[in-house]
């Protein structure tokens, strides 16, 4: 069994991340692992859109979408839309999904 990073969540339909969204950036990317002041551990990403519309969270679905080898269609910000901090499920099988998040963030 892999190990589950603190920014991760298993579930029975797939992932749940806590991810920092850094939207604006010259790129779009994941940067790894980040801890927030108050201790609390989530997954740096970084896109090109502007937070107005929704752009910012269409465009981190997208890439973790493309990170992960999952349709769009099963990434989907679920809560902090309109913060830094955001929820994301990811639905797929729960152990191949955090392989390939592992993999991901060990590249960086």
């Amino acid at each position: 069994m892999v190990e589950v990073p603190a920014f991760c969540r298993l579930s029975d339909q797939g992932l749940t991340l806590l991810v920092r969204l850094t939207p604006r950036s010259a790129r779009d990317a994941i940067e790894g692992p980040g801890e927030t002041a108050d201790g609390r551990c989530h997954l740096k990403a970084r896109v090109r859109a502007v937070p107005e519309n929704g752009k910012a969270n269409a465009a981190l679905e997208k890439l973790l979408a493309k990170e992960c080898e999952v349709p769009p269609t099963s990434v989907s910000v679920t809560g902090g839309a309109t913060a830094r901090l955001k929820t994301v499920e990811i639905q797929g099988m729960p152990e191949e999904l955090l392989a390939r998040i592992g993999a991901v963030v060990t590249r960086r």
